[in-house]
């Protein structure tokens, strides 16, 4: 099995963390959004995984550490690069390479919980996830066989209330390479951008089969709320399935308390701090006279001072609450 997955850009909605590294690097809980998706589709499929291939920004620099991440699962690394921002289609086709056999595509931008088999009769899966406002989201309609025979954007009327949460399973990689060169070579786009699902209409219409697969649970991690809502949720889910070590055995603590569930790195300093819950922290950060709950802080970051709630910190940052003479960066927020 492999997974094709097509990384966001620099973007704009989690500016200014994305400034420097592709959202898809952004920790929760500790690790990567694109490592923690990966793992779990690990766990849903239920077979080796032989190769993730990462589609990305050649600027970013990032290879590896995405390397590290494939390897992780026992897999091969490929990296490739798409220098335009034409759309899904054509990310997905940057990887061309990658497309044989047997093979997950999933965007780097969500996350999941789901218990579910893949169906060995089906030519393709789609995950969705039961929504109660289906007009804002891409949707399924289904036939009486439950089989997958239309999408549909934004519905204005009643199709279902499935929405595509963005990872597809195909059974054979070289029918969506075959489908999706033919969208490239007809130039056929949307908003300047190849989408995938003019490559599944295609399938569709050569009558392969496509499948649901439903998820419990859909994690965006588009913006700086939800991203920090998919990191409390996610520390809740590792808390009860109690299957990670959360607290680094190297944390300092000085008349300082952490009420679970947080995610504390190594090399952690808490002196006169209370944090907690739903707050994780990355490696080697010092917080004096601190309180924190729902809250993400990345590596090597000093705060002071300061009393901090649903607040998502990067790396290398001092902030201290009583200071006003500050230097902050482009495209920073305070509420």
């Amino acid at each position: 099995m492999k997974i094709i997955v097509p990384m966001a850009g620099r973007g704009s909605r989690l500016r200014p963390h994305t400034l420097t590294v592709p959202k898809p690097l952004i920790p929760i809980a500790g690790k990567p959004i694109v490592q923690r998706l990966v793992e779990d589709i690990a766990k849903v499929v239920n077979e080796p995984i032989d190769e993730v291939a990462f589609i990305t920004d050649r600027s970013f620099g990032v290879e590896e550490q995405l390397t590290k991440i494939a390897t992780s699962l026992g897999a091969k690394a490929s990296i490739y690069y798409q220098d335009e921002p034409l759309g899904t289609g054509h990310a997905i086709m940057c990887a061309k390479e990658s497309l044989s056999g047997p093979c997950i595509v999933a965007y780097a931008d969500t996350l999941f919980k789901a218990d579910f088999k893949l169906d060995p009769n089906a030519d393709a899966v789609i995950w969705v996830k039961q929504v109660p406002n289906p007009e804002a989201y891409g949707v399924v309609k289904l036939n009486d066989k439950n089989e997958i025979v239309e999408l549909v954007e934004k519905p204005t009327e009643k199709v279902s209330d499935l929405a595509v949460i963005g990872i597809y399973y195909f059974k054979d990689a070289l029918k969506l390479k075959a489908s999706l060169q033919s969208v490239l070579d007809a130039k056929l786009m949307h908003g300047g951008e190849y989408q995938i699902n003019d490559g599944i209409k295609d399938l569709m219409k050569q009558g392969k089969v496509f499948k649901t697969g439903k998820v419990d649970e859909w994690m965006d991690c588009g913006n700086k709320n939800v991203t920090v809502e998919t990191n409390s949720r996610t520390l809740n889910f590792l808390h009860q399935e109690k299957t990670e070590n959360l607290v680094d055995s190297s944390v300092v603590l000085e008349n300082s308390e952490i009420i679970a569930p947080c995610y504390i790195g190594p090399n952690v300093t808490l002196k006169n701090t209370t944090v907690g819950p739903n707050v994780s922290i990355g490696h080697s950060c010092t917080l004096t006279n601190v309180t924190i709950n729902n809250s993400l802080v990345q590596n090597e970051t000093i705060i002071t001072n300061a009393n901090l709630t649903e607040a998502m910190i990067g790396n290398k940052v001092e902030y201290n609450g009583k200071f006003t003479k500050i230097s902050i960066g482009d495209y920073s927020k305070f509420e």
